[in-house]
């Protein structure tokens, strides 16, 4: 492999499409957070004006003189793409249209299932795309989707395309309550998903099966057969788990353990269907048909072939947005070679990234999208800066070497979005991808011929066996790395400034080995000067932070006394429960505490700057008391003076009560409590009371000055 200087553009005009997709994308991005909500015609008639003067301008080129301007008609080209970027994502969100079902007076909504159901957690969820608002025997044509979560052992018969009746008892999708904890409800509104509803047996009903999109739904039921063909032969569920996630992009019996071994060795991409799997079969496919570039038409069957190939392979993954992104970007490859025109590997990355945006300008929103762009673009800039740091003049030394720049390029322009998103770094990334390179192959290239052959006894527990034995080996050699000292770097927390300064800093690096200009070790240098200085001063402060937070856990309670590093959590949930991993770990993690110590609440506690006894606890000469109800016959000091009074499982008490017992000044009432007694509690607060109520509310966490 040799490096090829064209890869890097020497101005813009090599790549104009990079330079037209960027203000489009930043009109997206600019949508999407700065005025999501904004109505669309203020956006057109700026889109339309700006039109017009470009137009005039246009016509008006000689008499105005405008050729000693030419940045004129550049900025106002810019600026129409970029208010085409806001005007894409405006149009594009569901909920902002007159007739989605939110907007309509109904009883009972017409939905069809709009993906694959997925068992999880005891709910079987999937988006429904809301096609009828019904109220009083009138049927309202609508539109949006809907998440919805079945929890019926019944309705595993579910399946892509079928329609229901369901009740109209939908519910606006909940914010993140607790610091740090996943947001659930970006998470959905990247999927142009506002609503949810929670369905329960006898609930629904089911009208008409099979109606969806032939395509999807066909593809849909391929990979079932497919999945039911691996399971045949290959009995070892982990293996079973590996091959069906990287074979055919099905993740759903995908373990918990299995993920985390792959996620925290940088090999996650090789479960999810994507690039790697796409550029695996483009390149058996373009060995197997070298031959047809030797006759008349033969580059242009090969090409019809191997799109094709490319586009069903696309199909059998239910059509993934990532085997989307690959597929499309490597037929836009094979058809500009097909016809013998040079073109930058850019200029065709910004095209493919154009058309999926024109197609869901949200994609620009989701990690997987920002990072397959991200870690093509590094592949295609950076790997020959990163390739020429070592020459070897031994061949096998220079292929290796050749694997290794890849892995480094890649890795490295997409660390600053790993911890930003993932907040964990893999140590060893180098080491597990120079690991998974033949088994992935070798997994795929089996798997493929295990799939398109019919059941042959002998050929097909051959090959089943080397499915499992393979994966088997991948899978084990990844969790032996991820056992290596400081495997990973983990409870990383940055902010979207700190994300673009480690940007800068990376590209400034990349940029200086390859120029060697000193602006550009200078701009690396002052971004990671900033980088350090901003994550230094948040660790001083969170060293020095003493801190309560009342967090909100719906049935659960949970609390947590921070005292600089460390932290004792008050919760009747264990470590290893799926809420405390989901709600009270991430806030642990972002405070960067290292020692935790979790009790129940009914136990004493006796550290060094916490008491605990019964429900009296003392953090810090903070006093605190804890009301479950339990302790109302216990002797206490007449009138003790606390500065918060927690209550917790729906005592039988009134505030005048605890009042009669306790001076305090602010009360929390957690989410433990019904919303009865919380109104009784509402409608008795003394006006001097400051009153925080957890339930289906954000948490709350107090600072000490």
């Amino acid at each position: 492999m040799s490096f090829h200087p064209s890869m890097i553009p020497a101005h813009k005009g090599e790549i104009p499409a990079v330079t037209l997709f960027v203000p489009f994308a930043l009109g997206i991005v600019a949508a999407l957070n700065l005025f999501p909500d904004r109505d669309i015609n203020l956006v057109l008639i700026a889109f339309l004006i700006t039109s017009l003067v470009f137009i005039i301008l246009n016509i008006a080129y000689r008499r105005l003189h405008l050729y000693k301007y030419q940045w004129v008609g550049g900025a106002l080209m810019h600026l129409l793409l970029f208010l085409f970027g806001c005007i894409s994502a405006i149009n594009h969100r569901e909920v902002n249209q007159k007739d989605h079902f939110s907007k309509a007076k109904a009883q009972y909504l017409g939905i069809r299932i709009g993906n694959e159901p997925v068992l999880k957690n005891g709910f079987l969820r999937f988006t429904a795309n809301v096609e009828a608002a019904i109220d009083s025997s009138k049927k309202l044509p609508v539109g949006g989707t809907l998440m919805v979560m079945l929890k019926d052992t019944s309705a595993k018969n579910l399946y892509y395309g079928d329609e229901l009746l369901i009740p109209a008892k939908y519910s606006p999708v909940d914010p993140p309550f607790n610091p740090a904890e996943f947001n659930y409800k970006a998470y959905l509104a990247g999927k142009n998903i506002y609503y949810q509803e929670f369905l329960y047996p006898k609930q629904y009903a089911v009208v008409d099966q099979g109606n969806g999109n032939p395509l999807i739904y066909h593809s849909l039921r391929l990979r079932q057969q497919l999945i039911a063909k691996l399971k045949t032969n290959v009995r070892d569920t982990t293996a079973l788990e590996v091959v069906s996630s990287l074979l055919l992009g099905y993740r759903a019996g995908l373990s918990e353990d299995v993920r985390d071994t792959y996620a925290r060795t940088g090999a996650l991409y090789v479960l999810s269907v994507s690039g790697s799997q796409v550029a695996i079969i483009y390149l058996l496919l373009s060995f197997a048909l070298s031959f047809l570039e030797r006759r008349k038409y033969g580059k242009l069957v090969r090409a019809v072939i191997i799109i094709a190939v490319l586009w069903y392979y696309a199909l059998l993954t239910g059509f993934s947005m990532s085997v989307c992104r690959a597929s499309l970007m490597v037929s836009l490859v094979v058809i500009g070679k097909t016809f013998s025109r040079y073109i930058n590997s850019l200029n065709i990355l910004a095209i493919a990234a154009f058309l999926l945006l024109i197609y869901d300008p949200f994609s620009i929103a989701e990690p997987g999208f920002q990072l397959s762009f991200i870690a093509v673009s590094g592949l295609i800039l950076f790997q020959p800066m990163v390739y020429r740091w070592f020459r070897f003049k031994n061949k096998w030394a220079d292929k290796l070497w050749a694997l290794c720049s890849l892995s480094i390029a890649a890795q490295l322009i997409i660390l600053p979005l790993c911890a930003f998103y993932f907040h964990q770094l893999p140590i060893y990334f180098l080491l597990s991808n120079l690991l998974i390179i033949v088994p992935a192959a070798v997994l795929m290239y089996t798997g493929i011929l295990y799939l398109l052959l019919p059941q042959i006894p002998v050929i097909s527990v051959s090959l089943a066996f080397i499915l499992e034995k393979t994966a088997f080996v991948m899978t084990n050699g990844l969790a032996l790395i991820n056992r290596l000292p400081i495997g990973s770097i983990n409870k990383v927390w940055i902010t979207m400034p700190e994300c673009l300064l480690l940007f800068i800093g990376i590209l400034g690096l990349f940029f200086f080995s390859h120029y060697k200009k000193s602006w550009q070790l200078i701009l690396c240098l002052s971004a990671c000067l900033l980088l350090c200085s901003s994550v230094s001063i948040k660790r001083i402060n969170q060293a020095n932070t003493k801190s309560i937070a009342w967090l909100n856990l719906k049935k659960h309670t949970g609390i947590v006394f921070k005292n600089g590093n460390e932290a004792i959590v008050l919760s009747d949930l264990k470590q290893t429960d799926r809420d405390y991993l989901y709600s009270i770990q991430p806030y642990l993690d972002s405070c960067q505490v290292n020692q935790t110590m979790v009790y129940n609440p009914g136990q004493g506690i006796s550290s060094p700057w916490l008491k605990k006894r019964y429900g009296l606890v003392s953090f810090l000469c903070t006093p605190v008391f804890i009301f479950n109800g339990t302790l109302q016959q216990n002797a206490l000091v007449p009138k003790p003076q606390f500065s918060y009074l927690y209550l917790t499982g729906n005592p039988d008490v009134g505030l005048d009560v605890l009042a009669s017992n306790f001076n305090y000044q602010n009360l929390i009432i957690d989410g433990t409590n019904s919303d009865k007694s919380i109104e009784n509690w509402q409608k008795q607060l003394p006006k001097n009371i400051y009153c925080k109520i957890l339930k289906r509310n954000k948490s709350f966490v107090w600072v000490s000055n």
